[in-house]
This record gives C-alpha cells, structure tokens and sequence, in this order.
C-alpha cells in the first residue's frame, strides 16, 4: 500500500515480549496469552553466579528480524496484508492486557504499533456504530500497544504558565491553551508600549528555519514553528482553529466541491478569493498554493533536504510523478509493476484557472477520518522554491516548466537553491502570512518580524496590529531578570517548579506590572529513545529505564506539585482520553529496581563480557551471529570504555545508555541525577554516559543526518535524548510515523521503533 505524510508537529512494556521467532514462510504470529507480567518475574541482582547461563531462546528485535530481508519480497506489514479488510468488529481485546488482537487464516495476529496508528485513522467505518466511538476505539488500543512497547518514557506532564508585560493587552480576553500559543494569541492583542512591540522569550534557539520549519527533519524546533506560522500560516484553505481542530477557511475559500470518484478516490475542487496578497503587494493565486506540494514531491527537493518530505504522496498520479527526474518521460521505474512509468505530470493537481486548482486524492487513502485536512493547501512565493522555473497544466495535470531538473554532474542545480531558500531569512522573498522577518541575527538566536500590511486576516477576519514581533532567546535561569529588565515581553511555556513559583511571585509582586496565565499542557516531557540503536532495540530494556525511574517523584520534583506524569501519549483533556480512559489498561511502572533486574534477566541480560554468568557490574546479552546486524557489532559507549565484544562467533552487546541532553535546563539537570547517575541504573547493570548540547545537535544526532547545522559525528551514537512532546492540533494522527517498512522508517519515522507484531513474513 502507498504511504503518506500527515505532518503534526507533535512532535510523542507493560508486558515482557514472549513472541515465538517465526520460521521461513510463516507469518509472525502470537498469543493473547503469550506473556509474563513484568512485576511477576522474579530474580535478583546477583544473578545466579554460574558461569554457564541458560537463557531462553534467543527472541531477536523487530529490528533484527528484517536485517538483511527485503520489504515487499521477503516480508511487508501486517496492515499491507490485513488492514484494508478489519473493521472494529473483528478485533478482541485480551482482558489482561487490554492488548488487540485479530484472526486471519486460522491464525492469531497481535495487533502492532503501525497497524493500529493506521486502523485508528482509515479504519472507523463500521454498520451501525458512531465513527467517532470507533476511532476512540481503536486510539484505546494503541495507546496500550505504546504503553507495553514503551518507545519513550514520559517524564512530567505539566502545567505551562506564560507570563506578560501588562502593557500587552487583551491576553484575558483572547488567552493561550494548548493549541494556541502567545506566537498566535498575538494576534489579537494590541501593545501599549511606545514602539507597539511584543518581545517574545523561548527557550529554544531559533536556527532560520523559517521558510519551511520541518525542512530535511521529522520534527520542527518550537521557536522555528512559530515563526513559521507568523510569517507563512494563517492562509491555509483548511486551516487550525483555537481549539485545535480544522476548518474551511472562509478568508481564503470562495468555493469548495467534494467528488467522491468511481475509483474510490475524492476530488476537492478548491476556488480562492481573488484579493490575497503577499507581503510586496503581487498576487496569491491558485498556482501558489501548489508549488510547496509539487516541490517536495520531486527527486530535486529531496536532495536539498537530505529527506524525502513526500508532500503529495496521498495524491493520484504521485508516484509516477515523483519518480520522473527531468530525463526518463515514460520508462519504466519498477519492475514489479512494469506499466509504472515516470512522468513530469502530476495528474493529481490540476490547474483550474488563475484562482482555481483541484486535488485528488488516491483512493488508498480512504475512508479517513480526518479528510477535510487532505483539501489544505498553503501558499508559498514561486520563486522560493522554483526560482525562475514555474508550474503549467494542459488538461491532464500540473507539470514543472523550465530547467527545474537540470543537472551539474550528480547534483541537480535547483537543489541548492532549494536549501540556500529554505535558510532564507530576510525579505528577499515576501511572505504570506500576518508578519514578514525583517532580520534574524544568528549569532543571538533573535528574530525581528514586522507586519505584513497585505495580510488579508486570520480565519476569523482577525489583521494583527502590533508593529513589531520580537523572538528571543531567554535561558531559564534568568528569564524572570530578563523580563524585569524589559529584555521581553513574555515568558511562554514557563514549567517546572521552582521557575512555575518564581514567576508567579515576580507576578503578583509586581503592582500590576506583570501579569499571567495558565492551563493544562497538551503534551509531556520525556526521555526519548532512537529504538534500533543499541540495548534499547530490545522492549526489556526500555521497560527496565522506565522500572528504574522513580517518574512520579521526578514529575514531583520537576513540576512542584503543577502537573503530574502521563502513562502514555496522550492529553489528558484531550476528548479522545476522556471517551475510553475508565476502560483503558495501562501500566505505571511503578518504581523497582528488582522488577528492572526481573525484566532484564527475562530479556537475556545474563553475561558480562566475558560471555560468563552475571554477577556484578554491567550486563550483556547475548545475540546469535545470525541476528547481529552491523549497528550491534558496532555499538561503544561515547566514552569507548564499553563495545559489543565477539565470542565464538556470538555477540555480547553491553547494557550501554548514550545520552544526548539539552543544556542549560533543569530537565537535564533533573535527569543528570535521576538517570546519568542513578543508583537503580547501576544496581540493575546499566552503563550510562552523557553529552549536553544545543537541542539543534541533539536532533542531528537522533536523526543520524546533518539537519540543524554540521554537528552529526557520522557514527550513530546516541540512543537516548531529552526532549518534549507538544500535541499543537486536537488532530491525533500518527499513521506512517511508527511504520516498519523502510522508507517510511527513515524518513518519517517518530521514535525508530520496528514493532515485531508489524511484521508479516511473506517467506
């Protein structure tokens, strides 16, 4: 089955994993019944003290069970073979687990992380039930899939307070929530102060994103997003509202038609106003809200971005289309499917008029439950992306025109105007959106953003009327001061306790000078992990992290009592939760040392290095030679103290944590002596070391490519990081992003996680 990308910045093991490993030819197969409770197993730190251990059949990693096997040949998804034909119905829950499972063929399948992150969005048709209460049906069972997988572990769940400089009115009138951040309150605020300014305080740097923030990523930095948004957002056809969900938006759309076509595919023909404008005053026409789509859907933009961002994959005609590289009209590009040709029209994106254009989308991606956001289309200037080449269609699609694909040796030449665009920061393009960037000094990390006097009006009709946006970087420990002082205007997003407390006095405290807000976090803060590196490929070991971290305590000490820990991805305000909460199961990991051990010894951490029994220090596990892939005969710890070592044709992989954290934070700071330097880490056999740095670095490194600058080492390192997880849209979409098929693995995937029930072995 084709994929696609929904792309939600959103940015997010109860069980002991007891799959049986499947023979050539079979399917990966398992029981409802088929495991231990982690907090049953016994066993203890010592271990058993002989030096020759007996451990259980060696059960590999989803990740090493594909090594080597090719998608579509030797294996694909469950959901490829099964998805399209499962309805709500066929789908029983194990009552102990709350774990879903399917019945195909005789056999009994566990439904995985993909298949269900897929179900939950394609699969809510059912006779006679809501769709609605499907879809939380199927969003239960993923959240307890996630739960005993445990691809990262939630950390603190939190309240955010955003502190102001009284002289920005109307924050009450018009307050944040989770889905409304002050960089898009703003827009109905007005500012008292002199220059009719609004100084913005993040926490996170802000790198020049700004043209496209998610470019050559999975995962956009906060600060790039917003600025983002202020300068390009707010013109979508379909476009977020306040609470979060999406809407038609009536500023931009004159018209829009909905085709439900023979093929099971749907058409939106989409007819906008003739009076937007960008920032110099030219034209938004039809042909601008396709370009971005078009661009990124080509080999050309590929190679800027050192990522294939896939923009129209859910589009008829786009394969054909994005296989076409300027020279091979016509030929052939699969040789499973031989009548597949390339071709440089785009025959899902039609070009209507000067203010007309229509989508269609492939019938492989319906039904979806959230549709209406397959009709939303952004508006960027041609020559960002296209510089002098531009877009044309003759009755049977969209196509590029000019010297779009031409070549200089093995690099198109577009591409680097592609990447020299996507770093542009100043007013060599205009803007589409409410605000332009005047300048953005790299150096401070600071944005200055001016109206944009063309800006048409947000959904509402809404122009904004502050002169002057500033985005700065604050650092936590002095942010209160930097307010105080005038450096800015607004702290946003203020957590953890001790800055929750120092904020709300400095407020009160101040005669009227500042004031406040506050609600709910829509997201958590975590420990993430990159799932095919090292020790925590393995479900054990990530169950055993979470054993080892006393997480109620931690949110405790983190938030001072405003907020508290999440066992799952999930807003707990969110409807979804609500809906299913008092029936779903999920475990809290409650905090032992002795179950982590149980876990790990289950999961065959029973040798040091010398392949003999464990006593003392750290763990090994043994992994067969014929699953060892070379990421596991390579692992070190970042200080080269440890490796994986090689006996008798075996690997003995040790217990290695390399941790990537934020600086200058008091998460870090918090896992420093919670993780870095846990007694229970220790005791239960783990070796943890860490580096700090700049969020930019770590994400290069999580993503093993050169994103935010050139600082990946080029060697995987790390496979631990410290990050948050924000839910910016009452959308809850993560199909595609835990998928084991590999591109979409490496291009789209959310925490590098190869579920081993997502896996059907076709021989």
């Amino acid at each position: 089955m084709k994929k696609k990308i929904i792309a939600l910045v959103l940015a997010f093991c109860m069980v002991v994993s007891m799959s049986a490993c499947t023979q050539d030819g079979d399917p990966a197969t398992t029981t409802p019944a088929g495991g231990t409770q982690a907090g049953d197993q016994s066993g203890d730190a010592s271990g058993s003290g002989s030096n020759e251990p007996t451990p259980a059949e060696y059960v590999p990693s989803g990740a090493q069970l594909i090594a080597g096997k090719e998608y579509g040949t030797d294996w694909q998804t469950l959901y490829d073979q099964f998805g399209k034909d499962i309805t709500i119905d066929d789908v029983k829950e194990d009552p102990n687990t709350g774990l879903a499972y399917i019945e195909k063929d005789g056999q009994t399948y566990e439904l995985g992380l993909d298949f269900l992150s897929m179900a939950m969005v394609m699969n809510t048709k059912a006779d006679g039930k809501d769709e609605d209460d499907v879809y939380a049906e199927w969003w239960k069972y993923y959240i307890a899939r996630w739960n005993e997988k445990l691809p990262e572990i939630p950390l603190y769940s939190n309240e955010y307070y955003d502190v102001y400089n009284s002289a920005i009115k109307g924050v009450s009138e018009h307050p944040t929530n989770p889905y409304w951040s002050p960089a898009k309150g703003l827009l109905d605020w007005t500012s008292e102060k002199d220059d009719n300014s609004f100084i913005i305080g993040g926490t996170t740097d802000l790198s020049g994103l700004f043209r496209y923030s998610n470019f050559g990523g999975n995962t956009p930095t906060s600060a790039n997003l917003d600025v983002d948004n202020l300068v390009n957002g707010f013109l979508e056809t379909v476009t977020a509202t306040k609470d979060g969900s999406y809407v038609k938006n009536d500023q931009v759309v004159k018209d829009m038609q909905e085709t439900d076509n023979e093929d099971g595919s749907k058409t939106f023909t989409i007819e906008i106003f003739d009076d937007l404008k960008f920032s110099d005053g030219s034209a938004i026409t039809a042909k601008n809200y396709l370009y971005q789509v078009l661009a990124f859907s080509t080999p050309v933009a590929a190679q800027a971005a050192k990522k294939d961002h896939q923009a129209g994959v859910t589009l008829v005609g786009y394969d054909d289309f994005s296989k076409f590289n300027g020279a091979n009209e016509g030929e052939s590009y699969d040789e499973k499917n031989p009548d597949a040709k390339a071709t440089k029209v785009f025959t899902g994106l039609r070009l209507l008029g000067d203010y007309k254009f229509s989508v269609t989308v492939n019938g492989d991606y319906l039904p979806y439950y959230y549709a209406n956001t397959y009709a939303s289309f952004s508006p960027v200037y041609k020559d960002v992306w296209f510089g002098d080449c531009d877009i044309d269609d003759e009755g049977e699609g969209v196509f590029i025109t000019g010297d779009f694909y031409a070549m200089n040796g093995e690099s198109y030449t577009m591409a680097a105007h592609i990447s020299e665009s996507a770093a542009n920061t100043d007013t060599t393009y205009p803007y589409a959106g409410p605000y332009v960037v005047e300048s953005f000094d790299a150096a401070t990390k600071q944005a200055v953003l001016t109206l944009n006097p063309n800006f048409k009006g947000t959904y509402e009709g809404v122009k904004p009327t502050i002169a002057k946006v500033v985005y700065s970087t604050v650092v936590s420990s002095t942010q209160l001061e930097q307010l105080k002082s005038g450096e800015v205007d607004c702290l946003q997003g203020i957590t953890g306790g001790a800055a929750t407390d120092e904020a709300i006095a400095a407020a009160d405290g101040s005669d009227g000078k500042f004031v406040y807000t506050h609600y709910a976090r829509a997201g958590y803060g975590k420990l993430g992990m990159r799932c095919d590196l090292g020790a925590v490929q393995f479900d054990e070991v990530r169950q055993a992290m979470a054993y080892c971290l006393d997480r109620a305590q931690f949110a405790k000490d983190f938030t001072g009592g405003y907020g508290g820990v999440v066992d799952g991805p999930y807003y707990t305000g969110s409807w979804q939760y609500k809906a299913v909460s008092n029936s779903m199961q999920l475990n809290a990991y409650d905090t032992s040392t002795d179950t982590a051990i149980s876990v790990l010894e289950a999961g065959g951490w029973i040798y040091n290095e010398k392949g003999e029994a464990y006593t003392e220090g750290v763990r090994y596990k043994k992994i067969p030679g014929e699953y060892a892939s070379d990421r596991d005969k390579n692992l070190k710890s970042m200080d080269g103290a440890l490796s994986t070592v090689e006996i008798d044709g075996d690997y003995y992989m040790p217990l290695v944590l390399n941790w990537f954290g934020t600086a200058e934070n008091e998460f870090s700071d918090l896992l420093v002596t919670n993780f870095l330097n846990g007694e229970s880490f220790k005791n239960a056999g783990f070796y943890v070391k860490n580096t700090l740095g700049e969020i930019g670095a770590m994400f290069d490194e999580m993503y093993e490519e050169n994103v935010y600058g050139e600082t990946y080492s080029g060697v995987p390192t790390y496979n631990c990081f410290n990050f948050a997880t924000g839910f910016t849209s009452a959308i809850y979409d993560f199909s595609y992003q835990v998928s084991p098929e590999p591109y979409w693995f490496v291009n789209n995937s959310s925490y590098y996680i190869i579920d081993d029930a997502d896996i059907y072995m076709l021989k």
